[in-house]
């Protein structure tokens, strides 16, 4: 019996030792988070999208061979004036604003000495406002679409002021691009509804519009302080900025209005129908922009920026002697381009430069568009002056470089 009791107590022992090395070892059990994989479900995945999408060839567009020319390399080649550094305008049809906006802040500068960065999501924010009002106006038979033209960004300042970019720079925390394409579409989404129901109301319309891009943009400020002193958007323009929008005149060059009047620029882009333009032959208004360049001036753009002639590798615009010889490009070469369509009106863009050459004058170009970043001058295009002659349309400028060809005018 006392074997058996000692056995007993050993065995206790034994239990109680195994119990308190196990309750020192054990752990508590963690969750952690993990990417989640199924490295061969992927791989299904892949193998169903080759099948059902096989992949096709690149596209190859013809374009002009560059390497006999001798093409500028820098912007550092060029005589040039203030301007800010180029700012992309992402995923946005609004060149319009950030090209004008551009030659402003040049205009401001050349006129007070005064460097400023404005906002060119304030101007269209607006514009889009003023777009749904005359929608609704003309019972949906306007165009409500991203593009627009230079002499947009005037009369929407005369209207409601501008402002700093400081201010309103229409990004969120933490966005680095704009990105308008999901505003945009439940803009028009919301526009076909109102055609669609015949609810024509303006204020509805112009307040829903409101409410969409203060959700995707945010909300313009109705006041902004600079260097202490408050100010309305239209004070800030008029008191600090300085700028008579009174002094700037949009220059067009086509056959198909008259000349020495002041015609309508027939494109979809001018939506409200401005016939604000003065319509000069083509030698007067390339000798006002060649003249303008080279005597302090800069000039905002509007043309066709898509020829076999654009190299964004190379910042390099030309006309190809297979479109056309250089001294065949005249009004006629022009007009007939823009009729058949082949010259459309798709970009702003800002000149801020020049550079002559015994062979071929050349123009800086500052672009806010994706393809002038791919480059080695991001930001920048370098023009020669066929290309301005044959495929540029119109352009914004101020009235003192245009006073000789404004007593033409009845």
């Amino acid at each position: 019996m006392k074997t058996i009791k000692n056995l007993t107590l050993v065995l206790l022992a034994i239990i109680l030792v195994t119990n308190q090395s196990y309750s020192q070892t054990k752990t508590t059990d963690k969750g952690v988070f993990k990417e989640r994989k199924n490295e061969f479900y992927s791989k299904i995945l892949e193998g169903i999208k080759k099948f059902e999408n096989p992949e096709k060839g690149k596209k190859k567009k013809i374009s002009m061979d560059f390497s006999n020319y001798n093409l500028p390399k820098s912007v550092d080649e060029f005589t040039k004036y203030w301007f800010n550094p180029p700012i992309s305008q992402g995923n946005t049809g609004t060149c319009w604003s950030f090209s004008t906006t551009s030659f402003f802040e040049s205009e401001i500068y050349r006129l007070t000495e005064k460097k400023v960065k404005l906002s060119e999501i304030y101007t269209v924010y607006w514009e889009y406002v003023e777009k749904a009002k005359y929608f609704v106006e003309t019972r949906g038979t306007s165009l409500f679409a991203q593009g627009s033209e230079a002499n947009a960004v005037t009369r929407i300042w005369k209207k409601y002021g501008v402002v700093p970019e400081a201010n309103y720079t229409g990004l969120k925390e933490g966005q680095v691009y704009h990105n308008h394409a999901k505003m945009f579409n439940e803009m028009y989404s919301y526009l076909q509804s109102v055609k669609k129901e015949n609810a024509w109301n303006v204020k509805t319309v112009t307040e829903t519009i409101k409410s969409i891009m203060n959700h995707y943009i945010g909300t313009p400020p109705a006041q902004v302080m600079v260097n202490g002193k408050t100010y309305t958007p239209k004070e800030y323009l008029k008191d600090y900025l300085k700028l008579d929008l009174n002094d700037y005149v949009d220059v067009l060059s086509y056959m198909q209005k008259p000349y020495y009047q002041k015609v309508e620029y027939e494109v979809p882009d001018n939506w409200w129908h401005s016939k604000d333009y003065y319509n000069i032959p083509l030698d007067d208004f390339m000798n006002v922009l060649k003249k303008a360049i080279r005597n302090g001036y800069t000039i905002g753009l509007g043309g066709d920026v898509s020829e076999p002639g654009k190299s964004a590798e190379l910042d390099v615009f030309m006309i190809p002697d297979f479109d056309i010889p250089s001294e065949y490009i005249d009004e006629n070469a022009r007009q007939f381009r823009f009729s058949n369509k082949t010259t459309t009106d798709d970009h702003g863009i800002h000149l801020v430069g020049y550079l002559d050459r015994p062979d071929q004058n050349w123009y800086l170009i500052k672009d806010s568009g994706s393809g002038s970043r791919n480059g080695n001058n991001k930001g920048f295009y370098f023009f020669t002056e066929d290309y301005i002659k044959l495929k540029i349309m119109d352009y914004v400028i101020h009235k003192d470089a245009f006073k000789d060809e404004m007593k033409k005018f009845r």
